[in-house]
């Protein structure tokens, strides 16, 4: 994959800081950067050739479009003669991207994920009087916050949603104290 990749550069990509990138590879997920819809169709292209060349296709079943654009903006990508659908979100190595640029959804479903762990654990670990406090908080450590922060480096931390986490993490630690909203105890005890 690497290969075809680099073999089907062309395009300059999108700029991020000092860097052009053009294409993210992971495993046999390609995403496709460009900066506009005709550089994009000649990546599209380009990479499409290489496939064919090495014996691959892409799968277009399995392929969407997005712009990234506060604004919706239509493009039209083809692979051969089948359009790809452009779609609003779409997730890669599990994170949430959507076209406006925005996380709030991804940083809604990681505190959703996060409660789910809650909800599991909580007859077997959280509110087990018979494991320690030292146990709680390694499962704590161990499962609970990786899955509240998985793909945290992309976010934007605004006082929202520094509060929005702290505030699953409280409600986490707090039950697993045996504590509950009546016992009136600060964040800072």
């Amino acid at each position: 994959m690497d290969r075809i990749s680099r073999h089907s550069q062309g395009v300059e990509g999108v700029r991020f800081g000092d860097l052009r990138i053009g294409s993210l590879l992971f495993a046999d997920d390609v995403v496709l950067l460009a900066s506009s819809d005709r550089d994009l169709q000649l990546s599209l292209d380009r990479f499409a050739a290489e496939c064919k060349a090495a014996g691959m296709r892409i799968s277009t079943s399995k392929s969407k479009s997005m712009v990234l654009n506060r604004k919706r903006v239509e493009c039209t990508l083809r692979v051969g003669d089948e359009i790809l659908p452009q779609v609003e979100e779409f997730k890669y190595l599990g994170v949430l991207f959507t076209s406006e640029g925005r996380l709030e959804r991804e940083i809604d479903r990681r505190i959703g994920a996060a409660s789910a762990v809650m909800r599991t654990l909580h007859g077997s670990v959280v509110v087990k009087r018979e494991l320690s406090r030292k146990a709680k908080l390694s499962i704590y450590q161990s499962i609970f916050v990786p899955a509240l922060t998985y793909g945290h480096e992309l976010w934007v931390v605004k006082e929202r949603t520094r509060l929005r986490v702290q505030a699953a993490e409280m409600s986490f630690l707090c039950r697993m104290a045996g504590l509950s909203l009546r016992d009136r105890v600060r964040s800072s005890e």
